[in-house]
């Protein structure tokens, strides 16, 4: 197994033969990294960027750190999930800084101990079968289309009370797919074994990773919420290629441009006490395009979809983008700015922040001349304890209220 170890945004050269480059070339763009020849033929120059975690290719084992200490990183990337309350932000402290990996298997084989032992969570699920006894109700529309005047197997609807629920589900479909990843610490091996025994019982479904299910909580299964939690953010970062071909890939990778975003806008709504109507993800503003004689348009309408927006009916009071990057010069370069001022002109704001992940950027007020837009530049500090991370949202939301109460809309009112 030949080991590849990076660190977010830092180059690291390496000696690969052409097979191992070949199948890092294939996963480029899973990985985020940029690969560039050196002068020795043999050996690699590895770029990452904002993607973490780990993937196994063959026999090419690649790990990219964070910058952050993996547990705020899991802590963003919980939170970004709505699987969070105030009283579980203590499972996201590390004794030392683990791999992204070693560390989710670690916080997930406890959370399944603790679950479980309250006893496996049992719940009733519809089932429709043809049994040669009546169970349930009979499905006369089905036993006549399906049996004509057959009477046995009769066609029924029933309840089961099975531990073969969606959220014992949730849980085998996560311990499978850390399963299939190179764990280290045998520990976490043992606790994954026991759960996957456990759950013996359960069927195994795998979930697309954008289509992982939630799971409505009350006082009879409020103790699997950090397991299930973990689940599913699992199954939404896990990478596992079944496809044709001698090398498979599995491995568990977060892109910390999206689940900084998504933690960003799903603390701020809640700081702020907005729905995710009012508040929503990537809220699409079209542009309204002049016509011209003897001109064909193609494709879709141009449209700008502002990471951070907040809606007083159809009309927007604020817009606000959230940045994790890497910044040569520590300040906002001029694209983005220019992309706040364009949402700001097309909304008719006095402007809108940007949020960066502190040391990308320095905090700044820039005043646009000619069209009076102020563009603020704000600074999150993602090192601090995570209660610290969620006070200084709590003073992001105070700056977005002043801000949305000097839209017209506010004043018009």
């Amino acid at each position: 197994m030949k080991p590849v170890d990076l660190r977010e945004y830092q180059p690291r050269e390496f000696e690969l033969t052409s097979t191992q480059f070949a199948a890092l070339q294939r996963h480029r763009g899973d990985l985020g990294i940029t690969i560039e020849p050196t002068a020795n033929e043999t050996t690699w120059r590895l770029t990452p960027g904002s993607i973490v975690g780990a993937l196994d290719i063959g026999d090419v084992s690649v790990a990219i750190r964070p910058k952050l200490d993996i547990g705020r990183v899991l802590f963003l990337a919980s939170y970004a999930l709505g699987e969070l309350k105030l009283r579980d932000l203590e499972v996201f402290r590390f004794p030392e800084q683990r791999p992204p990996v070693e560390a989710m298997a670690h916080l997930f084989a406890d959370a399944a101990q603790r679950a479980f032992a309250r006893g496996l969570l049992h719940g009733y699920r519809t089932e429709e079968e043809a049994l040669h006894t009546v169970r349930g109700r009979i499905r006369f529309a089905d036993q006549i289309r399906r049996r004509f005047a057959i009477p046995l197997p009769v066609e029924v609807r029933y309840d089961d009370f099975t531990e073969d629920i969606l959220a014992n589900r949730l849980v085998k479909a996560a311990t499978h797919a850390l399963g299939t990843m190179r764990l280290r610490h045998p520990k976490s091996r043992r606790k994954l074994a026991h759960a996957w025994a456990t759950l013996d019982n359960v069927a195994l479904v795998e979930f697309p990773r954008n289509e992982v299910p939630e799971i409505t909580f009350d006082r009879l299964n409020e103790h699997y919420r950090e397991v299930v939690g973990l689940s599913r953010l699992i199954l939404r970062h896990s990478t596992v290629e079944t496809g044709r071909g001698p090398v498979r890939a599995s491995g568990f990778l977060m892109d910390l441009n999206r689940v900084f975003e998504g933690f960003v806008r799903r603390a701020l709504r809640e700081a702020l006490g907005l729905t995710e109507r009012e508040f929503p993800a990537n809220a699409s503003i079209p542009f309204e395009e002049a016509p011209i004689p003897e001109r064909r348009s193609f494709g879709r309408p141009l449209t700008m979809e502002p990471d951070l927006s907040w809606w007083k009916g159809n009309t927007c009071v604020f817009v606000g983008d959230a940045k994790y990057k890497h910044i040569r010069y520590q300040r906002a370069p001029n694209a983005d700015l220019y992309q706040l001022l364009a949402y700001a002109t097309a909304l008719d704001l006095p402007g809108g922040i940007l949020i960066y992940a502190k040391g990308e950027a320095e905090p700044a007020v820039h005043k646009v001349k000619c069209t009076n837009k102020e563009l603020r530049v704000e600074a999150l500090d993602l090192a601090g304890e995570p209660a610290a991370i969620l006070k200084q949202i709590s003073e992001l939301a105070d700056r977005v209220r002043t801000m949305a109460s000097n839209a017209p809309v506010a004043r018009a009112a």
